[in-house]
């Protein structure tokens, strides 16, 4: 594995499988505040579907950062949402997109890790 990803030693691999292994601990807390993306592959002639998943992300927009779609071919959609919030929620958030008719294939990937603060609040 170190030399197939390219790893400068096998230190460096390892010190990458303990980062991984920390992050899955505190998003399987469920507390803990995360960063994360939530990658969606669907089909974008299933009728609403496109609007469900606004719809979700109107609906979290604390938690929902951003996000980006690109259109592929044959009525296909990449869509990429960041969030942030405590793990548990972020999961629920991603359930409700992943299981959505239409959706090919989903995942969230956590990252334990904060996005600093856009403006301040008052």
């Amino acid at each position: 594995m170190v030399t197939e990803r390219g790893f400068s030693s096998r230190s460096q691999a390892i010190n990458l499988l303990l980062q991984q292994s920390l992050t899955d601990h505190h998003g399987d807390k469920g507390d803990e505040v995360m960063v994360g993306i939530v990658t969606l592959f669907y089909d974008n002639s299933v009728p609403s579907l496109q609007k469900q998943l606004a719809d979700l992300q109107f609906q979290y927009i604390d938690e929902v950062i951003s996000s980006l779609h690109v259109h592929l071919a044959h009525n296909q959609t990449m869509e990429v949402v960041l969030v942030q919030g405590p793990a548990r929620k972020l999961q629920g958030i991603a359930d409700a997109m992943i299981t959505r008719r239409g959706i090919l294939s989903g995942k969230i990937q956590l990252i334990a890790a904060l996005i600093p603060p856009v403006h301040p609040l008052r």
